[in-house]
């Protein structure tokens, strides 16, 4: 693995809580950390993904405030 060296300020409280969860499952800290990132930046990338989506949808379908979808949920459970 390629690998670079970075430093990193942390509160003490949150270097404690990572330490810890690290030992439990038997983890380095620098091992915990990048397991932490990867799943950061997967869940974001998801969540992007989500978001364009429905960015998407919103234009196809002319909604331009959380007004117009309070109307249009309003709409569909009255029957229009």
């Amino acid at each position: 693995m390629d690998t670079a060296t970075v430093n990193l300020s942390l509160p003490k409280k949150l270097l404690s809580q990572i330490d810890q969860q690290a030992k439990k499952e038997s983890r380095s800290r620098s091992e915990f950390l990048r397991e932490a990132a990867r799943v950061y930046l997967k869940r974001m990338t998801a969540w992007n993904e989500i978001f364009k989506y429905g960015r998407q949808k919103a234009k196809e379908l002319g909604i331009k405030s959380e007004e117009d979808v309070y109307r249009m949920i309003q709409d569909y459970r009255q029957g229009r």
